[in-house]
Order: C-alpha cells, then structure tokens, then sequence
C-alpha cells in the first residue's frame, strides 16, 4: 500500500502540472490546480463528532481522524488539502439515498463521486468509515438486519468510488470499535456481555466490513486491532477504576463511553482515540 500510495500521489502531481486547463481553481485559490485531495466519507466518527462539539453543527469537532490523518500525510512539497463529508447518524442506505445531511449533489456518495470525477488525477486516498448505524438496536438479535444492509449497500458504494477515483487512487475503510466494553464496570452480568459483544456483536460485523474492503481490492484500517478490542486477558491499571482488561482501558481512555455526564456516556472518540484511528488509517495507507 505505500508504493500504491506513492505512486497515487506522483500520478496526481504530474497530472496537475500537465492538465492546469481542464481544473477550475475557486475564487481566491490561484493554484489550486496544483493541489492533492484527502476525501474522507463515512458517519459521525468521520465528522469528528464529540460531546463537547458545537451542538449547533451535529457536535462536529476539527479534532477528529480525518483531520489528524491529513496531518500526518501532509508534507512540505504536497499542497494536500481535506474533502471532509461526512454526516452524523449516517447508514449505509443514507450515504447512497441521501436524507440526513445535505449535500449540493443529492446524497453523500454523490457529493463524492461528483467530486472525484472532477478532481481525477488529484486525489492522494479516499477514506470511509460506514455500518455503525446500520443496526436497529444494540443487541445480537439484530446484527442480521444490520449485517444484511452492509452487505447490500457497501460493495456497491466501494465499486462507486473506484469508478469515479480511477484504478491506482487508494481507499481505505475501517473496522469498529467496542463501545459495549464499557459495560464491564455494571457487574458480573455486564461483563459476560461485554465479552459476548465481542464475539457475537462487533467480531461478526468487523469480519464482513473486513470482507467487503478486502474483497473490493480495497485497504483496511483495522480499528478493532488498534483499540485491542478482544483483548480481556492482559489486564492493566486504568486510573480511578483499578485493574482491567486492556481492552476495556483503552475504550474508557480513547473515547467518552465512560466519561460522567454532562458529556459521557457517550459512544464517540476523544481526540486521543480519534488520533488512534488515524494512525491505523496511516498504516494501512503506508504513511
């Protein structure tokens, strides 16, 4: 993936130099022409959504993994920029029909397709982090439904953005996180679930999304393996709840799933466990 990557990167410098006439540069943005693109799509997490975000933009934050990413592929001779569009609560049927955030071309997957065919040859990677909200409640009676959706809307999402990002252009999806960790601070009975979440909730879910990436010739960022979400065998202290299992310090220490009201429990990344997804985003992409 880095070679892919680099070469992505030096196909869209050259096609900037040798095709200034077919790019309209905005207003006030001489030289645009010359610039490479990070698109990142997906759900809440890819709008960097936290609870001490501005209630009035959906809690969006500049301090999510799109933007840390961007930091850390930016280099002095890229003039990258960030394509940021995604929507909190997005599924993947809304990200394809539209209805929860409001896009110029119709739904989420237009705006990107719309952009990356007029941005051909300008376009460093793609990122996508989708499914979290496909599921219609919280529990393994319902990963069927969740599941059936996933697998009947993301490869046809992927095959959408190839087509319109061209052959060599990398894009990268992403595995989730277990916010049910979190459970195993409610007694013996929210311990058993919180290991069973990760057997029968997210372990299922993870390996379809990891499925549909790979089987699309696509990366994967592996946030299961980065959060050590099924690790409950080594066990380290986790300030002012004792000694746990790893996995459950690092979903308390990367997101607010257990932080006190006002801004907890609430299932979204910290700007450290974001930081977290965005080093996993690099890896995958070679950075």
């Amino acid at each position: 993936m880095r070679s892919a990557l680099r070469r992505a990167m030096v196909a869209a410098l050259l096609f900037a130099f040798v095709s200034v006439g077919s790019v309209s540069a905005a207003p006030g943005s001489s030289g645009d022409h010359a610039k490479l693109y990070d698109v990142s799509l997906g759900d809440s997490l890819a709008a960097g959504v936290q609870p001490i975000g501005d209630p009035a933009d959906l809690y969006r934050t500049d301090a999510g993994y799109a933007e840390q990413l961007l930091a850390i592929a930016r280099a002095p001779s890229l003039k990258l920029a960030l394509v940021k569009l995604g929507c909190p609560g997005e599924t993947t049927t809304t990200l394809v029909a539209g209805g929860i955030c409001s896009y110029v071309h119709g739904s989420q997957l237009d705006e990107a397709v719309s952009f990356l065919r007029a941005h051909r040859g300008q376009v460093a990677f793609v990122t996508i982090d989708i499914g979290a909200n496909d599921f219609p409640c919280q529990a393994a009676e319902c990963v069927p439904a969740g599941a059936a959706a996933i697998q009947a809307n993301l490869p046809g999402i992927l095959t959408a953005l190839r087509a319109a990002a061209g052959p060599d252009v990398p894009i990268v999806g992403m595995t989730i996180y277990n916010p049910f960790l979190a459970l195993w601070f409610s007694g013996p009975e929210g311990q058993a679930y919180a290991r069973a979440s990760a057997s029968q909730l997210l372990g299922p879910v993870n390996g379809l999304l990891r499925a549909i990436y790979e089987g699309s010739g696509d990366g994967v960022a592996d946030i299961e393996r980065a959060f050590s979400s099924n690790d409950f065998d080594t066990l380290v202290s986790l300030p002012g709840a004792g000694t746990v299992p790893l996995n459950v310090a690092r979903i308390c220490m990367w997101t607010w799933v257990c932080a006190p009201a006002p801004y907890g429990p609430d299932n979204h990344a910290n700007a450290e466990g974001y930081g977290v997804i965005a080093r996993a985003y690099a890896d995958a992409l070679g950075l």
